[in-house]
């Protein structure tokens, strides 16, 4: 009896981990269909509200006085771009150095206190961030600037990339770096001309999500460029932007106004898609080349 018991034992747990497996692959499947079911609602009711509303003119026309039809979204367009283009340029070099920092030399309690200011700073609303760029650059120069907005923007960005870097330079295996060194090149060459290239596609992909992350960003700019319904590519005027103009024109009493702000929203989730996708892609051909 004990014997049978014995053999039996473990078909009895074998079916029971097989029903505890159906039951977890199920939940699985479930909360994988809800998300996208979300996702792909969000974006097909955008869709189906502003795609009769996107045209060429949406793109390369300045918006139109009060009570005129037609317009597009130009300025912002441009707007958009060069406060990324900015706040790129300011964050991706200050995140990818901290990234090197905290991976290669990051030892003892400042290394602790960065890291810790980083996660502080990536669970930062946005809106902080904003505040912080309005009070140390709006209120000193007197004016809205798109310089501050960029700046806004950059706080955003700048612990993504620091954080994904840190991470990405960590997995380049230590033999890579030690038969560097044993040829006689310089730790710091070491690190920029052999450690960060083999990082390179993780880091960039770090700096993708960044971009995606400030594309949509809107409390950010509201305290800092402000808006422009001008073209302009003054860094120190008020300059327009996608999240922004959308914004104003989603609160406006105007119908116009309303269409092409379901045609900016659009705009904004097909950008922000299309940065998703690559960053997808390119975490796909890196695990492909690591394998």
């Amino acid at each position: 009896m004990t014997a049978t018991a014995a053999r039996s034992a473990p078909l009895v747990i074998s079916a029971r981990r097989k029903a505890s497996n159906v039951v977890m692959l199920g939940l699985c499947v479930v909360a994988t269909t809800a998300a996208l079911a979300v996702l792909a609602w969000i974006f097909g009711y955008v869709l189906v509200q502003g795609g009769r509303f996107v045209s060429l003119s949406f793109f390369t026309r300045l918006p139109v006085p009060v009570g005129e039809s037609g317009g597009g979204f130009l300025n912002a367009l441009v707007g958009t771009g060069i406060m990324v283009g900015v706040a790129s340029a300011i964050s991706i070099p200050v995140g990818i150095f901290a990234g090197i920092y905290l991976s290669e030399f990051g030892t003892g309690w400042f290394a602790g206190m960065v890291r810790f200011v980083n996660d502080t700073l990536n669970a930062t609303p946005s809106i902080v961030a904003g505040l912080f760029a309005y009070t140390l650059i709006v209120l000193q120069t007197r004016r809205f600037s798109a310089f501050a907005g960029s700046v806004a923007l950059a706080v955003l960005m700048i612990p993504t990339i620091t954080r994904t870097a840190e991470e990405m330079i960590r997995l380049v295996p230590r033999p890579l770096r030690e038969a560097a060194l044993a040829l006689g090149i310089p730790e710091w060459r070491m690190t920029l001309q052999i450690v960060l290239p083999a990082a390179a596609s993780g880091v960039i992909t770090g700096v993708m999500l960044a971009v995606a992350r400030v594309s949509g960003e809107t409390a950010a700019l509201l305290f800092t460029a402000f808006n422009n319904r001008f073209l302009s590519a003054a860094l120190d005027e008020p300059m327009s932007s996608v999240p922004v103009q959308v914004y104003t024109y989603a609160i406006a009493p105007y119908d116009d106004w309303h269409h092409q702000a379901w045609a900016g929203a659009l705009v904004l989730v097909t950008l922000v898609a299309v940065f998703s996708a690559a960053v997808r892609i390119a975490t796909r051909n890196r695990h492909r080349s690591l394998g």
